[in-house]
């Protein structure tokens, strides 16, 4: 079976007179999760930094790219598996970390959800730190599938220690460190609601849970404490500590530069995560497609490259897989599927992403990312 073959089973569906109640464009679907979300969770998923340019061009670069297609190839058979850190995925994607999540589902439940959608699809999720359930009480849900555990480094080393013990003991196959949100961006959307969710209490079950963060609390309430301890402006004196706090792979997320990425493989991380946080902690930026081929270059095929940022669609997938990146993360438009439809909601988006990015190969004679990479070119109209 192919990922391709998820569109028959939608033409098979319509024939016997059932048509799908999910969006198979992303305009739609986010028009969708708009209706379906409250408005201040809706305006703080899709809202970004300043007045949204960096968020806009990070979608709108795509474009600047295009594929030249090669006939009489024969690829009917399309490898999309991708090994890293020594463990293999049947496609090369991933739903990449989103800190409200646990909101988006009418239970509160959302990164149960995303787990299970993790399971029925076989695509790995990484799990942030901010979550409505903890951390230990999610994984099972993945079954099978591995998950990966986002840290929003804090203050205290205490914590942080304990928060990747436990992700380590929970399961979690690797530790994603995110660098460019030791502080909140400018987010009009957001301020213009006074809407930070975190400040009301929630999405922070893995602290609440946490024994360091309880003795850290005491006898003070759990926000103003969360709201001392989040932020720690790590720098790359830090990195050997960070280092030693685990054994599993290690990934540093907001690499944009190369000799940034070239002093983390130096200072022993497993992976780089190239991307902007989504346009939502800065603006007036580049796209993170932008600055991904030189990334890709610092990095020399030392470790994995992830990417993410404005990935709307199955072929933003192949496009960033051609400019090399080695997973692509998937962002808003999950949380959109699980607005609309839950658990069903994210394997749909998921699988009409693949199907997508398969169909593209299969149409224009791709059989593997190789030859993407090798059919790839920069576009004269932009």
């Amino acid at each position: 079976m192919s990922f391709a073959d998820y569109q028959f089973e939608i033409y098979l569906d319509g024939l016997n007179g059932r048509v799908s109640d999910f969006p198979m464009d992303y305009a739609t679907l986010e028009s969708r999760a708009a209706e379906a979300l409250p408005p201040s969770l809706h305006s703080y998923i899709a809202g970004g930094a300043g007045d949204e340019a960096t968020q806009r061009r990070n979608a709108e670069v795509f474009a600047q790219w295009g594929l030249v297609p090669r006939m009489l190839v024969g690829a009917a058979q399309r490898d999309l598996s991708v090994t890293v850190w020594g463990q293999t995925f049947p496609s090369p994607i991933f739903l990449a970390p989103v800190g409200v999540v646990g909101l988006v589902t009418h239970d509160h439940h959302g990164d149960v959800a995303v787990a299970r959608s993790a399971a029925a699809t076989g695509v790995p999720a990484v799990f942030s730190t901010l979550m409505e359930d903890p951390l230990e009480e999610v994984i099972g849900h993945a079954g099978s599938t591995p998950s990966f555990f986002q840290l929003y480094t804090p203050t205290d080393r205490d914590l942080a220690a304990s928060l990747v013990e436990r992700a380590g003991r929970a399961g979690y196959r690797g530790i994603v460190v995110t660098l460019d949100t030791w502080v909140p961006g400018w987010r009009p959307r957001d301020l213009s609601t006074g809407n930070f969710p975190q400040l009301r209490g929630h999405v922070l079950a893995n602290y609440t849970s946490d024994p360091v963060f309880t003795k850290l609390a005491g006898s003070e309430p759990v926000v103003p404490t969360w709201a001392r301890i989040f932020g720690n402006p790590l720098t790359w004196d830090d990195l050997t500590w960070l280092r030693s706090l685990t054994d599993l792979p290690l990934i540093l997320k907001g690499i944009s530069h190369p000799d940034d990425a070239r002093r983390a493989i130096d200072g022993g991380v497993d992976g780089i995560y190239c991307s902007n946080h989504g346009g939502r902690q800065a603006n007036g930026g580049l796209g993170s497609l932008e600055l991904l081929p030189e990334v890709v270059e610092a990095c020399d095929g030392q470790v994995p490259v992830l990417f993410d940022s404005g990935v709307r669609s199955g072929s933003d997938v192949v496009t960033a897989l051609g400019l090399g990146a080695t997973m692509v993360g998937i962002g808003r438009p999950y949380v959109y599927g699980l607005a609309v439809g839950g658990v069903a909601g994210v394997t749909h988006v998921v699988r009409m992403l693949l199907a997508e990015a398969d169909l593209l190969m299969a149409v224009n004679g791709y059989p593997d990312v190789a030859a993407v990479r090798a059919n790839l070119r920069r576009s004269e109209r932009f």
